[in-house]
């Protein structure tokens, strides 16, 4: 056990390292490199990095390790007020955190602005649910996709916490059931990666990998920021049943090598890592809150930190990590996206050995 304490701990250090501090010489010729790993962005990629950096530097009791992440944070808050969109929200939900080491109202009071502008002002669909909008020139009209969960919805529940409002906690709640209803296939208990309101259906039905990590990931964390002070058992009665049979889908539906194709259904489809990181990590923190039984997950999500320990490559990067895939036209092309690494593949591996590293400490 101490061992693998000890190389889990050496493995988070290289891949926080990388996600900090590697310079464009290590991120390879891929013509979509610069987008990968360019932190100095205000936007959802640098912002899930920044995420795992925060969770890792307060794990690890680290004060250089949240200095950094506020230095990032100081350089780039300008880029911030360029845009109101839900990818734009990701890095804000490193704030409450910033606010409760350093004190500095400005996090608190930022956060609670940015939550009030989500509520009462971001775009919905028709179904009521945030429209996933980016802060590239593209437009998802009636769009509803997976990936606003972890990028805007945790951050609402964080905040909910940090100034204590009970509407922020019921938003944030009703949300992440509202995109588990409209996103899990009822069949397989699988998600789509997105649903289009206007069409009404799911696109090209992509049962993606990394849009299942999103919302595998994402539910517990949010669960445990607001679900007591939104309070409403019912609801979270039907997140726990929704979830369960999610988890439960996906560990049938892991390889043998512990990662997942990067469409679920598709075995035959590459092994992606950034999603069976998120994957992974999620069955843990669901495993600890005692929404799913440890013996359902605990053997899967060991086999993916084994399986996701050897594509840290030895300078930190994590190698099979797919490309920005936004919702594609067949579930075949989500096969060819590239792989190179990320700050967002970066930042899920980080927070999955940062999970197994807490479970191992409360043995």
């Amino acid at each position: 056990m101490q061992m693998e304490q000890t190389d889990l701990k050496a493995a988070a250090d290289r891949v926080y390292r990388y996600l900090m501090f590697s310079s464009p010489e290590s991120w390879g010729g891929h013509e979509w490199a610069e987008w990968a790993m360019e932190r100095n962005r205000w936007d959802w990629n640098p912002g899930v990095g920044l995420i795992a950096a925060a969770d890792y530097g307060a794990f690890c009791g680290a004060e250089g390790m949240i200095q950094a992440v506020e230095v990032w944070t100081e350089q780039n808050i300008g880029g911030s007020e360029k845009l109101k969109v839900i990818n734009s929200l990701a890095p804000y939900a490193i704030f409450p955190l910033l606010y409760r080491q350093t004190g500095n109202r400005f996090y608190k009071d930022k956060a609670e602005e940015m939550a009030i502008w989500l509520i009462k002002e971001a775009p919905r669909t028709r179904n009521g649910a945030f429209e996933h909008t980016v802060t590239e020139s593209a437009s998802f009209s009636e769009q509803v996709w997976a990936d606003t969960v972890f990028m805007a919805i945790l951050f609402l529940a964080r905040t909910a916490r940090l100034a204590g409002r009970k509407v922020l906690a019921e938003e944030a709640m009703s949300q992440t059931l509202l995109h588990l209803q409209t996103l899990q296939d009822k069949e397989t208990g699988m998600l789509f990666h997105g649903w289009n309101g206007e069409t009404g259906d799911w696109m090209s039905a992509a049962r993606w990998n990394r849009a299942n990590a999103w919302i595998a990931v994402g539910v517990p964390m949010i669960a445990e920021e607001a679900g007591e002070l939104c309070g409403d058992m019912k609801l979270i009665g039907e997140l726990r049943e929704r979830y369960s049979r999610l988890a439960e889908t996906l560990v049938r539906c892991q390889n043998e090598s512990g990662l997942w194709p990067t469409v679920l259904d598709r075995p035959y489809f590459y092994e992606e890592t950034s999603g069976s990181a998120g994957i992974a990590c999620g069955l843990y923190k669901a495993v600890r809150a005692g929404w799913i039984p440890a013996e359902l997950a605990l053997a899967s999500a060991d086999r993916a930190v084994a399986a996701v320990l050897t594509q840290v490559r030895e300078d930190g990067a994590v190698l099979g990590v797919s490309g920005g895939t936004p919702v594609l036209g067949s579930v075949e092309a989500y096969d060819h996206v590239p792989t190179f690494p990320t700050l967002y593949g970066q930042g899920l591996v980080l927070l999955l050995f940062v999970e197994k590293l807490r479970m191992i400490a409360s043995t």
